[in-house]
């Protein structure tokens, strides 16, 4: 079933199908032309700035989640340029379920707009999922109940809402990503970081079904739902971000790493790319694209802490290429790889063979977790705490945690580092420090870097929205939005350099030659 945007089928289409494959719709829809979508002109209604002024709802959350087995789905890709079909995999008891799809932003306030909604579909439980032996990979491989057409759909950070006829709901998240980044500050989302974690099925990249690291998946697919909302990582780590990013009506491009990987153009000409609260897992393709795009003078800040950890390889799946991540950590010896390009070993980038540390790109280093600590400002007066009334030795409770990062004087830096928070943390009976870093490159780029993965949970401090805030109030909400603000505001106008003041190296000062 090919559904329209506004959510009328179409009959001719559904009939050419029908004919093309003569075996259900939803073989059928494979057999469409593949066309690709066209560019989206710089002022088309489906640039992000075209939503600002549009209607929101407060009616996108899950209101009863229900069962595990109640309801739950993954796409066919994890990102789709506006105008491309999109199938849609779903297992349900009920005898019906309804799909609406919620694009997110600010809206006044109400956080989503409703862009899409299908009629009822008929629901189907679908059988167990297949477990791979080799690398205990866990897909569940279902038929595609529909096909969405996304004309006419905005580019942005999409909500889909599964609804079963029983009332029971879940989320599916989908970027329909920009063609194009050119003069724009690029959200680059993370779902090869939310299949890494997610063990729907029994098995993630951390634990098998048993719960220990030894069973674990060494390859993860995206050919199964997430699990728990679905759309837990992306909820808790990116769209708090997405919203505040909206309301500040700077101009915006969607994309994943995934595409980053895939194709590099994507970053051309972009003033900025915010990597956002939790990206652990990237490809050597995507770092040398991000990498390039700094060396070309696109600003780049790290909202979260352990980004760019490990390094992981982009795999086919049963049916369509790159649905599949390979990570085999600790066992990298067992990669198929390891003999042949060592470089595509899928370990910790800082670990052989090719060892790599993050910090060339970040500045900064992934040290440890669990912590919980306070954010201690240290250059009060750097331009990213403007307006913000902060001190030296000014902190913010609960705000480093629950993994950071820290500059580490004998790790590889990519140039002169200003250090603008150093605060202390205990890490399994070890202190230690979490710092928030800020370098330029050559090019006039400028790069941050937050050192703690609770900074996109701060924007939400003290709302209760989400129902975790770690114990962060209100005082911190207005210290991490305002901080952000003058980060993304600067950062939109092009190489940092240019527009905001130079970096100030204080690493010999703040760590008087320790490591």
């Amino acid at each position: 079933m090919v559904i329209p945007a506004h959510g009328i089928p179409t009959v001719d289409r559904r009939r050419f199908l029908a004919l093309c494959a003569g075996a259900g719709l939803a073989t059928a829809a494979a057999c469409a032309p593949a066309t690709p979508p066209a560019r989206p002109h710089r002022d088309s209604p489906l640039r992000p700035e075209a939503e600002q002024d549009a209607p929101g709802t407060d009616d996108w959350r899950i209101r009863s989640a229900g069962p595990p087995d109640a309801v739950a789905g993954y796409t066919d890709q994890v990102s789709v340029a506006p105008g491309q079909e999109c199938g849609l995999h779903v297992s349900t008891g009920a005898a019906s379920f309804r799909v609406s799809a919620f694009r997110v932003g600010w809206y006044g306030g109400r956080q989503a707009r409703l862009i899409w909604a299908s009629s009822r579909i008929p629901g189907r439980a679908q059988p167990p999922p297949h477990l791979l032996p080799a690398t205990r990979t866990v897909r569940a491989d279902w038929p595609t109940a529909l096909s969405m057409d996304t004309t006419g759909w905005p580019e942005g950070a999409y909500l889909l809402r599964l609804e079963a006829d029983t009332g029971h709901q879940r989320h599916i998240p989908l970027i329909v990503r920009s063609a194009e980044a050119a003069g724009r500050t690029v959200l680059l989302h993370a779902p090869a970081t939310w299949q890494a974690y997610n063990r729907w099925g029994g098995y993630s990249l951390y634990a098998g079904s048993s719960g220990a690291y030894a069973t674990r998946s060494l390859a993860v697919s995206f050919d199964r739902p997430y699990e728990g909302n679905g759309a837990e990582k992306f909820l808790v780590y990116e769209w708090a971000l997405v919203v505040l990013a909206e309301r500040l009506r700077i101009p915006l491009a969607y994309t994943t790493g995934v595409d980053v990987h895939r194709d590099p153009s994507v970053l051309h000409g972009a003033h900025s790319v915010v990597c956002l609260g939790h990206d652990e897992y990237w490809t050597p393709e995507q770092r040398a694209s991000v990498t390039r795009a700094r060396d070309a003078g696109t600003n780049v800040a790290f909202l979260g802490a352990n980004t760019c950890f490990r390094r992981v390889r982009l795999e086919d799946g049963e049916r369509a290429g790159d649905r599949t991540v390979v990570c085999y950590k600790t066992s990298y010896r067992a990669d198929p790889r390891y003999a042949s390009d060592p470089a595509l070993v899928t370990t910790d980038y800082r670990s052989p063979p090719a060892a790599d540390p993050e910090s060339s790109l970040t500045g900064v280093l992934y040290e440890g977790y669990p912590v919980d600590a306070p954010y201690v400002v240290h250059s009060a007066d750097h331009w990213l705490y403007d307006g913000t009334g902060v001190r030296p030795g000014d902190a913010f409770a609960h705000l480093v945690g629950v993994e950071y990062d820290r500059v580490t004087p004998v790790s590889p830096a990519p140039g002169p580092l200003e250090i603008t928070a150093h605060s202390p943390v205990v890490c399994a009976g070890r202190p230690s420090h979490s710092d928030s870093a800020y370098y330029a490159a050559p090019s006039g780029a400028g790069v941050f870097a937050t050192g703690t993965m609770r900074w996109v949970e701060g924007l939400l401090a003290g709302t209760g929205e989400l129902g975790r805030d770690h114990g962060m109030d209100s005082r911190t909400r207005g210290f991490v939005t305002r901080t952000t603000e003058n980060l993304l505001r600067t950062f939109a106008q092009g190489p940092a350099t240019g527009t905001g003041r130079p970096p100030r190296p204080n690493v010999d000062e703040v760590y008087g030659g320790a490591v």
